[in-house]
């Protein structure tokens, strides 16, 4: 057996396992299929540089990144146990069942995991060790080298192909197996008092629409959650525990509000920041029904595949929009946003407030419990800081009356000023007041723009905002670790 077949053998061995692996997972939860599950462990237990480098480098595709890179690790590894097994079968379908072994130990440590959850990996693992077995029992077959090869090939090209084809069916009958169904049939009551104003009434691109917002969370598969069997549990440090239904949730008294949510790991200039018209019932009148022992100063929230933020008691009961959410920019939440439900609360980055698939809000406190990016060295409790973007111009342009414009914000605080500073090479320009655009509260961003009759040059230009309270956003540059980058945004244009 030859080298390259015994590496190839060895590759359509894992292929088969990821395929089959799939298909079992359609029964046993998607979650639990082990490609899924070991890089959910990654994801838990990797450096937190590393986690940020993935953002900063793939954004949104940080999963998708993960994923393929972790195909590639396993079809290399693969190769190597094909090799393997090129000295001696036994070898190969060791180095098999360790992988398998680990498949199925990752994805025990899932939330929600049951002893099911193993058969993936092991179905898997026992269908690849049998294709090893019989691929290199053919190479060893009494028969002349180009028969043997023809053999080979045609045995290994057609078991890959069935198994390329048997993953995308797995994977597209868990699809099926979604709730796109069950979302299309909900039906949004109208808010209880104002509804949120038109989007005649404010800039276009005002609210970010649901296919653009930024999605950044630890969930590889987005979970399937069924609104006829979610459920909230309310409990902890308070008078009452109780729990209501999704169809509770709908009969209760609604608000509608845009708010700008953002997320701790956005750079200075960065995108992952977006704004959408939410429809939900106030957290304030579930926790006032609860009731909160004195002292709870935290309220932990858990999605169901078990990620936790934690949100201090005081921000949920002082009056500011903070809601349970069923719908996103008027339609249903998208279920990549948190279907059927999930918090939005003005003022706080995503990672202490803005739990997707949310089933459990517990009344605690900080001293008691460290929410999942607690755990990992963020701040236990994160402010929005005061930000400003440019969004145009960049790059090349031609001399002319030009607009500088961007966003700024300052969730419930509200942006008062925001500040430009045309300069060159040679000199610092002066920082001249744009122009805010309307907006509809403190919770949103504020569009801004300004006039700029641009000469042929290289310039730079570099903003800057005041919120409400009067306090201007720092220059000093800092990360987004432990608590939210900070620094003037900057872009460099060339005028021609």
């Amino acid at each position: 057996m030859t080298k390259l077949r015994a590496a190839f053998a060895g590759v359509t061995a894992a292929l088969v396992a990821v395929g089959l692996a799939e298909l079992v997972a359609v029964f046993t939860g998607p979650r639990s299929a082990p490609l899924v599950a070991v890089d959910g462990w990654v994801i838990d237990h990797v450096p937190e540089w590393l986690k940020q480098f993935a953002i900063s480098v793939f954004g949104t595709n940080d999963k998708l990144a993960l994923l393929t890179g972790t195909a590639v690790v396993l079809l290399l590894i693969a190769a190597g146990i094909g090799l393997l097994a090129r000295r001696s079968v036994a070898l190969g379908v060791t180095g098999i069942s360790l992988f398998a072994l680990v498949g199925a130990v990752a994805a025990l440590t899932r939330e929600g995991a049951t002893i099911a959850w193993v058969l993936p990996s092991v179905v898997g693992g026992a269908a690849a060790a049998l294709t090893l077995y019989l691929l290199v029992r053919t190479e060893q077959r009494p028969e002349s080298e180009s028969s043997d090869r023809r053999t080979f090939l045609k045995l290994a090209g057609l078991t890959a192909a069935g198994a390329v084809v048997a993953g995308l069916a797995g994977r597209a009958l868990a699809d099926r197996r979604g709730v796109a169904e069950a979302r299309a049939q909900v039906e949004l009551p109208a808010p209880a008092g104002s509804p949120a104003p038109a989007p005649s009434t404010l800039p276009a691109d005002y609210a970010t629409s649901n296919k653009d917002f930024y999605r950044i969370d630890t969930s590889l598969i987005v979970p399937q959650v069924d609104p006829d069997t979610w459920n909230l549990r309310i409990h902890g440090a308070v008078d009452h525990e109780f729990t209501i239904t999704f169809a509770d949730l709908l009969a209760m008294p609604m608000i509608e509000r845009y708010v700008t949510l953002a997320c701790v790991s956005n750079e200075v200039g960065g995108d992952l920041i977006g704004n959408a018209r939410w429809l939900g019932v106030p957290v304030k009148t579930l926790l006032e029904r609860a009731g909160p022992h004195a002292g709870a100063d935290q309220v932990v929230q858990r999605a169901v595949d078990g990620w936790t933020c934690g949100t201090p008691t005081q921000v949920l009961l002082d009056g500011r929009d903070a809601m349970l959410a069923v719908g996103m920019n008027g339609e249903p939440l998208p279920v990549e946003h948190g279907f059927p439900v999930r918090m939005v609360v003005p003022g706080l980055y995503g990672y202490v407030s803005a739990c997707k698939w949310i089933t459990e809000l517990e009344v605690t406190t900080f001293a008691e419990f460290d929410a999942y990016w607690v755990r990992r060295g963020w701040s236990a409790q994160a402010p929005i800081k005061t930000q400003s973007r440019i969004d145009t111009p960049t790059g090349s342009k031609r001399a002319g009356e030009l607009t500088i414009a961007g966003v700024a914000w300052a969730q419930h605080r509200g942006i008062a000023k925001v500040e430009v500073q045309i300069s060159t090479a040679a000199q610092a320009g002066r920082w001249q007041e744009a122009e805010l655009l309307d907006t509809v509260s403190i919770d949103t961003w504020k569009q801004w723009r300004l006039p700029w009759s641009a000469t042929p040059g290289e310039y730079t230009l570099t903003v800057r905002a005041t919120d409400a309270t009067g306090q201007t956003q720092t220059e000093q540059r800092s990360s987004v670790e432990p608590d939210g980058a900070t620094g003037w945004h900057s872009v460099r244009v060339r005028v021609t």
